[in-house]
Formats: C-alpha cells, structure tokens, sequence
C-alpha cells in the first residue's frame, strides 16, 4: 500500500505599502506607493518563478486603498509563514530635499531613538484616512507618543526570525544593490503588531534625496533592490 504524505505549501505574504488614495511620499519624480508595488510585484515573480511550490499572496496587485488591518489580515487568513511589506523613505523635510539615503528593515518592537518614531508615526498614520479609525485601532493616535508605550509590553514571538530575516535583508541591499546599510531597527509598526507570523518593513531609501529617488523609480534600481529581497528570502527559506 502506497502512502501519499501532503504538506502545507509555504505562503509568503508581500506587502506594497500604500496606494490608491494614500500616495505615501512624494519626490520630485515619483510616488512611494508605486515604487513600492513595482519591488513587490518584481520580488513576487522572481520567488513563484524559481520556487513555483512557494505560494505567493499581494495584499495588493494594483493601485489600489488597502486598510492597514485588511493587509494583515490577508496575511492571517492565509496563514502566511512570512509577511514582507515593503514601503520608501522619506524625512520631514520633505520636498526641501535631505541628505538621508540608505536601506534599512525593521521588525516590530519599541523604538528606541526618535528617527525610528518618526518613521513608525509616518508608516502609520494612513489609519487616519480610514473611517472610524479610533474605534477599529482602539484609541491609537499614530501621531502620539504615548500611543507607542504598547509596544514596549509587547512579546513577539518572531522577534528572533524577523531579525535573522531582517540582517539578510539589510546585507543583501548592501552587497547585491551597493546600497548604505542603515540597519536593522525597531519600531511600533501597527501592520507588523497585527500579522501573526515572523515580519518586516522595509524602507527602500529615502524618495526626497534627489539622487536617491532617481535609483529608486528606475527600473534597474527596482530590479536590483527586489533581487536584494530576493537573495534574503532565499537564505531565509532555506535556514528553515
């Protein structure tokens, strides 16, 4: 008698941060929300094209709105082993421009330096273009300091993995696409918080550096930033 054995298939959730109505940054050329879905959609193929058993979820494909509580929940019901959202850098200089440029991946946790709220309150506060936002995020306000004293009592139970996927992420911009590594940091992500599975966010490089944001909306830019992942994730699956 023969036996058939069937194991679950394993499912990576990508997520383009923003979209629709939400632009996220803006630079002199580009908006985060579609470099951020042409790395996911490139990130996407190259795993379903070389892992065609790995099963690959966009909590969006196109330009469109996505609640950040929809995006983990997709991750959720799908049961995803890993969840990867993928958003663009800014600072609050805004269009004055900035010198800030680099790659940095971050998993959930309490920031412990003020660039790292900066980044968490910006990444959050598209809640605020959700209706009855107060009452679906319990009285979290993306723009208050306090709001984040929850993370701080908080116990991830994938801290360990999203921060080995995190430093291969981050070695991988730095080798692969000779980008600055700025790190692996922590922060009160309200996407990451929600996701029951290891995560990250990463910030591709900062859209309002002039010379940066030219790397990020070319297409070799894009490509070489998503085979950064790429390689990551590769590494990743293959440690499990």
């Amino acid at each position: 008698m023969m036996f058939c054995v069937h194991t679950m298939a394993y499912t990576v959730v990508i997520d383009p941060g923003h979209g629709g109505r939400d632009v996220g940054a803006v630079g002199w050329i580009s908006r985060e929300k579609d470099i951020n879905l042409k790395v996911a959609l490139a990130l996407g193929n190259m795993i379903k094209s070389n892992y065609p058993g790995i099963k690959v979820v966009y909590t969006r494909s196109n330009d469109t709105f996505v609640e950040l509580r929809r995006r983990a929940a997709i991750a959720n019901k799908v049961k995803a082993d890993l969840f990867i959202s993928i958003h663009t850098n800014s600072t609050a200089a805004g269009k004055k421009g900035t010198t800030a440029q680099g790659t940095e991946t971050y998993t959930l946790g309490m920031h412990r330096a003020a660039d790292n709220l900066a980044v968490a309150k910006r990444e959050n506060s598209v809640i605020t273009l959700e209706t009855d936002y107060k009452q679906k995020y319990e009285d979290f306000d993306p723009n208050s300091s306090e709001s984040y004293i929850i993370f701080e009592f908080m116990q991830d139970q994938y801290m360990a993995s999203s921060v080995d996927f995190a430093s291969m992420i981050q070695k991988q911009f730095a080798t692969t696409a000779k980008r600055i590594n700025k790190g692996v940091h922590q922060a009160g992500f309200l996407v990451l918080r929600e996701v029951s599975m290891p995560s990250v966010l990463i910030e591709l490089g900062f859209i309002n550096n002039r010379k940066e944001e030219k790397y990020l909306a070319s297409a070799a830019g894009q490509k070489q930033l998503a085979k950064s992942i790429y390689n990551a994730f590769v590494a990743y699956y293959k440690k499990k």
